[in-house]
């Protein structure tokens, strides 16, 4: 940012990666509330098979433990919700996702509005979704597993 930056507003961007072939459901809303998080629930349920279970990794945002919420995904057995601890680095695939749409588009450009910045996110992961690549981990499980044991012996914790 500059000395003159101004800023135009915000916006929230929704977003559902597809680990298996890296495609991403996404949408812009003005909050991230129940409502909000509902709304992108029920497109997620439209936008994928129906005979698929979804299983949601989800950090642990109050908006996503409502009696609402609650109320809806018992309705909607499919969907499958798995809460990440706090701070956890469970997420990397998607915080990878949105690091790249930061760095590739949204710290690149000037926004006059919340329109225009929602119009290039959007924009950026439909090009995204044309050539979608899948995440891959580099490291095996015995190596992840080993570094965990170190950092536990050295530290007296994982992290």
């Amino acid at each position: 940012m500059t000395h003159d930056y101004k800023r135009h507003g915000t916006t929230t961007l929704f977003a559902a990666l597809n680990i298996l072939d890296g495609k991403v459901i996404s949408a812009c809303m003005q909050k991230h509330r129940q409502d909000e998080f509902l709304k992108f629930l029920k497109k997620i349920d439209q936008e994928t098979p129906k005979d698929l279970d979804l299983h949601l990794v989800v950090d642990n945002y109050g908006a996503h433990k409502t009696p609402r919420i609650q109320t809806w995904l018992k309705r909607h057995p499919r969907f499958i919700m798995h809460f990440t601890p706090t701070s956890s680095s469970w997420l990397n695939m998607v915080e990878r996702f949105f690091s790249e749409l930061t760095t590739k588009r949204v710290r690149r450009g000037v926004f006059r509005s919340v329109e225009e910045l929602e119009k290039a996110i959007l924009d950026f992961i439909k090009k995204h979704n044309e050539r979608p690549r899948i995440f891959t981990w580099i490291k095996d499980a015995d190596t992840i597993l080993s570094k965990v044991k170190k950092c536990t012996e050295l530290l007296g914790t994982a992290h």
